[in-house]
């Protein structure tokens, strides 16, 4: 996805969580397909999910990093280990695996009968060609994109709008702070690059959403996994008297909100539901996980839908991911919230204008 391999430098003990660039459903097939090649996509393909005709189905995960690593990598495989043991679907995995040999990897599992290979990252993207060759003629390939990945007939490349998610994650925080009369909030990244800089700008946008005259103070801890260095800018930001903080980290997340907690700050966090969690507590879960995308895709992939040749865009307000969710019931905010992510699948509202619009 756009810039979403900047995710990947955090190394994030949540997972995926710094993903963005700036870039349960209702009707899965309302996800928006697009044929990125211009020509004709590759369709579904016969026997789906059991593609091969075996009588079993096997997910094939190859993955450039630590599949045990508590973050990024991890929240992928474990997307589809949950939905397989499910369905009685077997996974075979690979983590680690070095972008010089993505391609003898993809054969490989090829070898061994998989109905689908899934690609944990797009920097294993050289393996693609091995979906052209006859040893994986009969198998289905699930590849996140990130702009540089080109579209083949034999392959489904997964994307979305990353301005949404994060655009939406400050409204529904300008929603919760118009109802307790706060008027500043923080946004606390790791490293000042690019995919941390585009996220405090939609998230200061949808806070003018709804707070035109918000204060939105944005400061860079230095690391996404750091939590002393977290702790630090968290507690410069209450110093200045914030009643939100949005600790958009990696490892360095629990310890940002534990501090924000203490304060009864508004907290929201960087990708995963954790809704559940109680120390830290968090008001928002903002969800763009690469897990949960995959895990949709496999849904689409046993329901025999899961289309090849497209770019498959997940739309906030259209599918289930990406998406915000209250932690505490409050039927009005959620309506609000609701209606606002509609707007944008709908095209009412424009993520990336109104991020240009209110986020300088």
């Amino acid at each position: 996805m756009k810039n979403r391999k900047a995710v990947r430098i955090a190394g994030a003990a949540v997972a995926c969580a710094t993903l963005l660039a700036l870039a349960g459903c209702a009707d899965q097939d309302a996800t928006a397909n697009q044929n990125s090649a211009g020509g004709s996509g590759g369709g579904i393909l016969p026997g789906e999910p059991d593609v091969n005709g075996d009588g079993k189905v096997v997910i094939g995960v190859l993955s450039p990093g630590d599949i045990n690593d508590n973050g990024y990598y991890q929240s992928f495989v474990t997307g589809a280990e949950t939905f397989a043991k499910q369905k009685g679907w077997e996974v075979i995995k690979r983590g680690s695996v070095p972008e010089t040999e993505a391609l003898s990897a993809a054969r490989a599992l090829c070898q061994q009968k998989v109905d689908m290979v899934a690609l944990g990252a797009s920097e294993l993207k050289d393996a693609i060609p091995a979906s052209e060759e006859a040893v994986c003629e009969k198998t289905a390939w699930y590849v996140p994109s990130s702009g540089n990945v080109q579209q083949t007939p034999k392959v489904m490349l997964s994307t979305d709008d990353p301005a949404q998610s994060i655009l939406s994650a400050g409204y529904a925080t300008g929603v919760l702070m118009q109802a307790k009369g706060v008027k500043k909030a923080a946004f606390v990244g790791g490293m000042e690059v690019d995919f941390n800089i585009n996220a405090s700008k939609a998230f200061k946008a949808g806070i003018r959403k709804v707070i035109p005259d918000a204060t939105v103070n944005t400061t860079y801890a230095g690391d996404q996994d750091d939590a002393a260095k977290a702790k630090e800018a968290v507690q410069a930001q209450i110093d200045q008297g914030v009643g939100v903080v949005y600790p958009y980290l990696g490892g360095s997340t629990d310890a940002a909100a534990k501090l924000a907690n203490t304060k009864n700050l508004i907290t929201l966090t960087p990708g995963t539901d954790r809704c559940a969690s109680t120390d830290p507590k968090f008001d928002l879960s903002v969800m763009f996980s690469p897990g949960d995308y995959f895990t949709e895709a496999l849904k689409l992939f046993d329901a025999g839908k899961l289309e090849m040749g497209v770019q498959k865009v997940w739309t906030i307000g259209k599918d289930p991911f990406p998406t915000v969710k209250l932690c505490k019931e409050n039927p009005e905010a959620k309506q609000k919230i609701d209606q606002f992510m509609k707007d944008i699948a709908s095209g009412k509202i424009d993520a990336s204008a109104e991020v240009e619009r209110l986020g300088n």
